[in-house]
């Protein structure tokens, strides 16, 4: 079952900012990202029904495995050749229920697909997140004294929420009032934080400009003001994507809708160490990968 190309040590000679030592037990989740799922006809590589059945096959790992929570990035869902949003949100609740099996706390990030033909409101009312990060679209919540926090770039240049379709899907944008708040979010650095997000933030790196948050410039210079961001965890783009700038590690993971069953599917379950190390242990065509907390 476990499919991987090996795990890849990454250090940079960048000084750290970060207390690279909690003396604390390891922090383990599950993620997934990118399921597309609806019943819709095969499309080149995305075999949308498939991935209940890849869902199911992850969630078993993910309930053997210690967890403390399960996350999925964005684009939970698809929707049919000629949208209908009754038929939208059924397709949301099948793969949502499947969603909830996990024996543990479950996060939601918003992708694009996620409001194609249904409202952000919709989305929201048809599925669950633990605790205070119910019914939000961005957040943030705190596991053994590592900071997570949850953005959501699904919003035009003018600031307006994607709703229905109403976008262009090269230009996520991150408004002025979430700006803010993840402001207030950093101003404490007493601990690490770890940020999610569907669309890319390392707009500095070589992925293509239409895959990242336009004002991502902005964002990332927050996260590296701030000093003690370990990474940032990515959906959007199905092919995967690694980079790193000033001790931020920037990492894309793989679609799950790509490929088809019995040899396809894309998870991961994901180690922080007491040290802040990260280790990536993924699944088929998630390869693993260590992040390392470098320090001098």
């Amino acid at each position: 079952m476990k499919k991987t190309c090996g795990g890849a040590l990454l250090l940079a000679s960048s000084p750290s900012f970060i207390s690279c030592d909690r003396q604390q037990r390891p922090v383990r989740f599950g993620i997934v990202t990118d399921l597309h799922y609806s019943r819709r006809e095969p499309y080149g590589t995305r075999y949308f029904p498939q991935t209940m059945e890849k869902l199911k096959e992850a969630i078993g790992v993910f309930n053997e495995s210690n967890l403390d929570f399960v996350i999925e990035l964005g684009d939970l869902k698809d929707q049919d050749n000629v949208p209908q949003r009754e038929r939208t949100l059924t397709y949301l609740d099948e793969i949502e229920k499947e969603f909830q099996t996990f024996q543990g706390p479950v996060y939601h990030v918003l992708g694009n697909h996620d409001m194609d033909s249904i409202s952000k409101e919709d989305f929201l009312q048809h599925t669950s997140n633990y605790g205070d990060a119910d019914k939000k679209t961005y957040y943030s919540f705190i596991c053994n004294d590592i900071k997570f926090i949850v953005l959501d770039a699904n919003h035009n240049l003018d600031g307006t929420p994607y709703d229905r379709g109403n976008f262009d899907w090269t230009k996520a944008f991150i408004p002025k009032d979430q700006v803010l708040w993840l402001q207030e979010e950093l101003k404490e650095k007493d601990k690490p934080v770890v940020i999610f997000i569907h669309q890319l933030l390392d707009r500095f790196s070589d992925i293509g400009k239409a895959l990242c948050v336009s004002n991502a410039d902005e964002i990332v210079s927050l996260l590296e003001a701030n000093g003690n961001i370990l990474a940032v965890f990515q959906g959007h783009h199905h092919a995967g994507h690694y980079s790193f700038r000033n001790n931020i590690h920037y990492w894309t993971m793989k679609g799950m809708i790509e490929g088809k069953l019995p040899d396809n599917n894309s998870f991961a379950v994901v180690e922080i160490d007491p040290q802040n190390n990260i280790h990536i242990d993924g699944f088929y065509n998630c390869e693993d990968k260590d992040l390392n907390c470098i320090t001098v």
